[in-house]
């Protein structure tokens, strides 16, 4: 796992940096940290590489981490953020950009393993891929992944949330990179994930967040016998 840590002073980011060292030897995983001493440094490397998880301090000089977590979720609606301060005047903010927990100073080490905890259960839940866009790299969970749509040489990602996500990779990369994932090709610039989808029409699929992606007649039967397999293995 990869861990991020955002903290200006240097007894507290060494302090998070020994305890998750301590919950890695004792849950027997292998973790990598980074310690950030600024909001900037972090999300100048969010352009080219995404931690599993960040730590990341609220009070810090220059821009604070409730705005550098503003701008994360505008590439990352997923990261697992928790938030290290000592005040409580943010939980309503922290809120609004799903942090996952807050962590007030003093920092316990019972408390950094419950988080260590959390973030790994959520992170052997999901099905992470990470793609290039326009903007750096973007991890996605691809259970949230309705369809990917050709767009000229590249491509792009519609979410169960109705977000755009345009990609740097051509549907044919993305039909051999997913392969083994649910994603199945409806029509010859459509991926549509069968885990998300409701019902197949002759015309159009449909998901269960009432989004549609078109069905051309050549793919009809095989699509309808992915889909009809799909769910007879579980889904």
């Amino acid at each position: 796992m990869h861990i991020a840590i955002v903290e200006d002073e240097e007894v507290h980011s060494s302090l998070l940096h020994h305890y998750i060292s301590a919950w890695g030897a004792a849950r027997g995983k292998t973790i990598h940290m980074h310690i950030y001493e600024n909001a900037e440094s972090f999300l100048f490397d969010l352009e080219d590489s995404a931690p599993d998880a960040v730590f990341a301090d609220i009070q810090m000089p220059g821009m604070n981490g409730m705005k550098m977590v503003h701008r994360l979720r505008e590439k990352d609606s997923q990261m697992p953020v928790v938030f290290t301060t000592g005040l409580s005047d943010y939980l309503q903010e922290g809120y609004e950009v799903q942090a996952l927990h807050y962590l007030l100073k003093p920092i316990a080490q019972e408390k950094v393993f419950a988080c260590m905890d959390r973030i790994c259960s959520r992170r052997d839940s999901r099905k992470l891929y990470t793609v290039r866009t326009l903007d750096g790299m973007v991890r996605l969970d691809l259970k949230e992944v309705n369809y990917c749509e050709a767009q000229g040489h590249y491509a792009r990602f519609l979410m169960t949330d109705g977000q755009e996500i345009p990609v740097m990779k051509s549907i044919s990369e993305l039909e051999r990179e997913l392969w083994g994932e649910a994603f199945v090709k409806c029509h010859r610039c459509y991926l549509c994930n069968l885990e998300n989808v409701k019902q197949i029409g002759e015309d159009n699929v449909i998901f269960d967040s009432g989004a549609l992606a078109p069905v051309s007649r050549r793919l009809y039967r095989e699509l309808n016998r992915r889909f009809i397999d799909h769910y007879r293995q579980g889904g």
